[in-house]
């Protein structure tokens, strides 16, 4: 590779040696450094980062391997490691985790800790940790007190929004003046509009409004209002004071109200850039929103839709409830319209659209979202993971979709009536208001085969078997009980009471434990069009399960399906699967109270999400078979079903979790915890092959926030 100029990295004032290409891959030699087996820090900034991690850093070994190095996010742009790197280091390599938010690295600094240095840092982190390390150590057993020290320098507290806003959502003056530098060196950046109806809002908070565009560092926009009509004198005079003080202000007066669709088409008419943006009279916009929004459109001038995350202000200003989203995801579309705001669309798509549709008052712009991403390609519309529009949440502010709840609801159900009418679907009230998009089952129903891996443990097997064959009412079943070597009375009992079921057959597999390999063979066995991957230790609640299972996994467009478990006490045990999480994968929404909404009414909607457990999972045969099944070779008992929804995702599938399908899961009763020094060897084992076959995609799961904590699943900062 070339030698690159770049980034300033340096080791004690040395500057060491960087090779690779800017924003995609870079090595810092560490030949000659003595670092191997040395505590240190790395430290480092990545230019318009904003405290989002955008490089994955990694240890690299002299024979190629790599151990990736957790960072966090010190404020601004800048990210740390402090840690001991590997004996054989040779160097340290950046990856990018996104081709399309490539990061840019500024300087890297590498610094040296002592022993007392790194456990003082520890102990403030982790005191127990740190106490238990020290013990350890003084009793001569370095590996596992260096195991400890590891752990708690690596705890990363959760934190509120206030203090989250104070160190990753301020902007310093160098931050500034480095994003005016970086826009009057584009060539042609494209003109936004923004489309602003304004309708009888207290003239204070247009004001505020018009001030927020005005303000913004990105300077090639146009501001397009139309007043609908407004009763208040004040309001056009406001406006016309503003248009007279600024070129970039378009406006018109309509000459009567025409609600929020008519108003908003009028300012689209104005408008002459080739992105609109939308922003309701009330409300904020961040000082870098547009910036933003220019970045992604230059970075990939292909897309059509563009969103943010957003938060509510408050007439002080105090900013609360922020909605940090997931990347596009058309199913959870389908029930709420999470992406506004900031919304931001290719303006010539908007006409030809025909804009926002009246009679949709109060969901025109889910309705609008809807029509808009029914078959684009996702690769088409980008999520901004920063807070760039502020809902103004206050007495005055006239917002015109909080006037009429009931009629909302309405508007936005029938908005999905349309698109789910084309796909041969229907569209439902859900729950709290919310859309159900039910996917047709084919006629006849496809055959479900049940591969179901057991060894003993009669009484929890004899709970799913009775629950699929007395308490589901999905017609087609065909049941492959893949028995690993049972030899209790019980169970014989069990296959002898079910052995004139002709959908039940038992499969012997003896040998040791090896779910991937049992539940290929018992795929491998199936006669259905489904498979539908279910443990021993499930329990059926409501009949309806399967019949949302297989109607998902009927879709052409869907590669696996999971479902709702919980804990016999009630509480969500498996909520879909969020990468990263403990470093490989976690569930979503763990331990919170069944009937709880969860993060912006998540466990409620069905949404789409990076993988689903194994133990309840239900995939088409033919999806299975070409990516090749589990992998039994690697991946025996742990992550196989993570690895398999990451192939099935790559082979170009989407992966969907639904809480209409509800189911208790008895976890791990029927196979232990992993507390025995083999079973933690196996589980290390596993988890280094997730590592070297996934780590970049475990480290961006597309569905889950890039600022929430990577520590547990539970959507918090």
């Amino acid at each position: 590779m070339a030698e690159r100029a770049g980034p300033h990295v340096t080791l004690a004032g040395r500057a060491l040696p960087v090779t690779g290409a800017d924003g995609a891959d870079l090595r810092i030699d560490l030949a000659g450094a003595g670092l191997g087996g040395v505590w240190v820090s790395v430290t480092w900034r990545d230019a318009g980062s904003g405290g989002i991690a955008r490089a994955l850093l990694s240890a690299v070994s002299g024979d190629g391997g790599s151990a990736a190095l957790v960072e966090e996010p010190l404020g601004g742009d800048g990210f740390a490691w402090t840690g001991r790197l590997p004996p054989d280091v040779a160097a340290l390599r950046l990856t990018a985790l996104s081709r399309t938010d490539p990061f840019r690295l500024q300087d890297l600094t590498i610094t040296r800790r002592g022993r007392l240095g790194i456990v003082a840092r520890a102990g403030r982190r982790q005191p127990g940790l740190t106490a238990r390390a020290v013990y350890w150590r003084l009793l001569g057993l370095k590996l596992r007190a260096r195991g400890l020290i590891g752990q708690a320098l690596a705890h990363r507290s959760e934190t509120g929004y206030a203090a989250w806003i104070a160190r990753f959502d301020r902007l310093t003056a160098a931050e500034r003046a480095r994003i005016r530098a970086e826009i009057a060196g584009w060539e042609a950046p494209p003109l936004i509009s923004v489309l602003m109806p304004v309708h009888d809002p207290d003239p204070r908070v247009l004001e505020a409004a018009i001030r927020s565009v005005r303000g913004q560092l990105y300077p090639v926009w146009e501001l397009c209002i139309a007043d609908d009509a407004s009763t208040d004198p004040r309001i056009p005079k406001l406006i016309a004071r503003h248009a007279a003080e600024e070129p970039r202000i378009r406006a018109l007066r309509r000459p009567e109200n025409g609600h929020i669709a008519r108003a908003t088409n009028d300012a689209l008419s104005l408008a002459g850039g080739a992105y609109a943006a939308f922003l309701d009279h009330d409300d904020l916009l961040s000082e870098n929103a547009l910036f933003e929004v220019a970045a992604a459109l230059r970075a990939d001038p292909a897309l059509e839709l563009i969103y943010s995350d957003e938060d509510k202000v408050e007439g002080r200003g105090r900013r609360f409830e922020p909605h940090f989203k997931p990347g596009y995801d058309r199913e959870l579309l389908w029930a709420q319209n999470y992406v506004n705001h900031l919304c931001v669309v290719r303006t010539a798509t908007l006409r030809r659209l025909g804009g926002l549709r009246p009679g949709f008052e109060g969901s025109q712009d889910h309705d609008l979202l809807l029509r808009l991403t029914e078959g684009l390609d996702a690769a088409r519309v980008r999520h901004i993971p920063k807070v760039l529009y502020h809902w103004r949440a206050a007495a005055g502010s006239g917002t015109f979709s909080d006037r009429a709840l009931a009629r909302a609801e309405e508007a936005r159900l029938r908005a999905l009536a349309e698109v789910a009418a084309r796909k041969g679907a229907r569209a439902e009230r859900g729950p709290e208001g919310f859309n159900r998009l039910v996917r047709p089952l084919p006629e006849p129903p496809p055959l479900v085969s049940v591969v179901i891996p057991t060894r003993d443990r009669a009484e929890l097997l004899r709970v799913v078997l009775d629950g699929l064959f007395a308490r589901t009412d999905y017609p087609a079943l065909d049941v492959v009980v893949v028995d690993n070597g049972s030899t209790e009375p019980a169970t014989r009992d069990l296959f002898a009471r079910y052995a004139a079921e002709p959908r039940l057959r038992v499969l012997p597999a003896p040998g040791p434990f090896n779910f991937s390999d049992l539940s290929n063979r018992g795929a491998a066995a199936a006669r259905g069009t489904i498979l539908l991957f279910l443990n021993n230790d499930i329990e059926v609640l409501e009949p309806g399960w399967l019949t949302e299972l297989a109607s998902i996994a009927s879709d052409p467009e869907i590669g696996a399906v999971g479902a709702k478990l919980l804990y016999p006490d009630g509480t969500i045990q498996h909520g879909g699967i969020v990468l990263g999480i403990g470093g490989i994968a976690g569930h979503s929404h763990l331990g919170l109270p069944g009937n709880e909404p969860g993060s912006f009414a998540r466990m409620l909607l069905s949404q789409e999400v990076s993988a689903v457990t194994g133990a309840c999972l239900a995939v088409r045969a033919d999806v299975f078979s070409e990516v090749g099944g589990f992998d039994a070779a690697h991946l025996a008992v742990a992550f196989n079903d993570v690895d398999l929804c990451l192939r099935i995702r790559a082979a170009g599938y989407r992966i969907v979790w639904t809480p209409h399908a509800r189911l208790v899961h008895h976890e791990s009763k029927s196979r232990g915890a992993e507390d025995t020094p083999e079973k933690r060897a196996r589980f290390e084992a596993e988890s280094r092959v997730m590592r070297e076959r996934w780590e970049p995609v475990l480290r961006a799961d597309p569905y889950y926030n890039p600022n929430f904590s990577r520590a547990a699943a539970h959507y918090r900062l």
